[in-house]
């Protein structure tokens, strides 16, 4: 971004465009080129090993641009791209913390986020304790004298909850830990972790960022230390992102805004639809008012994400009938694509949970979760309601 664009307050929508772009623009090209070479020259004189331009070290243009745009998003001062949101998790869990380091989580987190402090960490001799998000009177309890790390969802999945995150920052602060929050699903349009007190922000970058089912990808987004700290962590276990899929998420980013407003306002419709059915039981989305967090969404939040999830009173037949009946959302996991995408949660994201503890979360397994897309609402509805009459 020039100079004259680094000293006004650009909005979102403008800052998703322009942030990051190379001033001047390489040959004139409008689109940022993708630098499909591994390595590039070297004076040979002084510098670091993790300053060498070459694709795994994280640092080749297409990266570049990245990493101050994401950057911008957040309003934080550093950001950095991996080959995939679990290498992002990863990455920076075993950057911060070492053998003989305890991290407190929320209870309910995505199921690869789970498996990995659950049953990879402890061979590092990392341990993990969990806690309620929205329960922050209980948390002192759970620190530990080596608690080193506290890290929370911004909505959980796939329950839709939000927890006391101002709280969380706070607490983190108070107690000398490091607070992370993943923002997959909230995204930089409906919330901005580092204006709230958050130290690093993680994203599955395959998701809201890039919205269009054709990458995967990862993020973490904080300080300029922090980000350096987890670049020569990365630079080393190697997860980085190759250049044409740096030039997709770069693309992607760009029409961000424009994408997650309307599936802010799809969603809360096919939510309040859902809600009104005779065969639903309980509908989970932010933006209802019966969804645990739902005060909370409306303070921190600019939207409430299209994100939602619910039960049918039938149970897991209704449910597989449901899924089967509907013709519209691709019966797939993941989300944040441009179109939508239907699954249960016990075969896909939390299939790796033992029973016992997705029913102690309350993720059962006739739960349906869905990612809304940018259909028309309008035939989306339609379709749900069509599919639902023989549930």
């Amino acid at each position: 971004m020039g100079s004259a664009m680094k000293q006004m307050r650009l909005r979102l929508d403008t800052r998703l465009v322009h942030a990051g772009e190379p001033v001047p623009r390489v040959g004139g090209a409008v689109a940022l080129p993708v630098f499909q070479s591994s390595t590039y020259e070297y004076s040979g004189d002084g510098g670091d090993y993790h300053d060498l331009k070459y694709i795994r070290l994280n640092n080749t243009p297409n990266h570049a641009a990245l990493h101050t745009k994401l950057a911008a998003l957040e309003n934080a001062e550093d950001a950095l791209v991996f080959g995939s949101g679990m290498a992002a998790i990863s990455t920076t869990l075993l950057t911060i913390l070492g053998a003989g380091d305890h991290v407190l989580l929320q209870d309910c987190l995505y199921g690869g986020t789970h498996d990995l402090v659950t049953k990879d960490l402890p061979a590092y001799g990392i341990s993990c304790g969990f806690i309620r998000a929205d329960k922050p009177a209980q948390w002192q309890a759970a620190l530990k004298p080596n608690t080193r790390a506290l890290y929370v969802e911004t909505i959980s999945n796939p329950l839709m909850q939000v927890g006391e995150l101002k709280a969380a920052a706070a607490f983190a602060k108070k107690h000398g830990l490091l607070s992370l929050i993943d923002n997959t699903f909230a995204t930089p349009v409906n919330f901005r972790p580092a204006e709230w007190g958050f130290d690093l922000s993680l994203h599955s970058a395959t998701k809201y960022l890039n919205g269009h089912s054709d990458i995967v990808a990862g993020a973490v987004i904080g300080s300029k230390d922090l980000i350096g700290r987890i670049k020569r962590k990365l630079d080393h276990l190697g997860g980085s992102l190759d250049p044409h899929a740096c030039f997709l998420l770069h693309r992607g980013l760009k029409t961000l805004g424009v994408r997650v407003r309307q599936q802010n306002q799809s969603a809360l419709r096919l939510a309040r639809f859902l809600a009104r059915h005779r065969a639903v039981k309980s509908v989970n989305y932010p933006g209802l008012p019966t969804t645990r967090g739902h005060a909370r969404a409306q303070a921190l939040f600019d939207g409430f994400g299209g994100m939602l999830s619910f039960e049918l009173r039938g149970g897991l037949a209704a449910a597989r009938r449901f899924i089967q009946g509907v013709t519209l959302p691709v019966v797939a996991p993941s989300l944040g694509g441009v179109e939508s995408l239907i699954t249960r949660p016990a075969t896909t994201s939390h299939a790796g949970m033992s029973p016992a503890d997705r029913a102690a979360l309350g993720i059962t397994d006739s739960l349906v979760r869905v990612s809304v897309g940018l259909e028309d609402i309008i035939d989306l509805t339609e379709d749900f309601n069509r599919a639902l009459r023989p549930v």
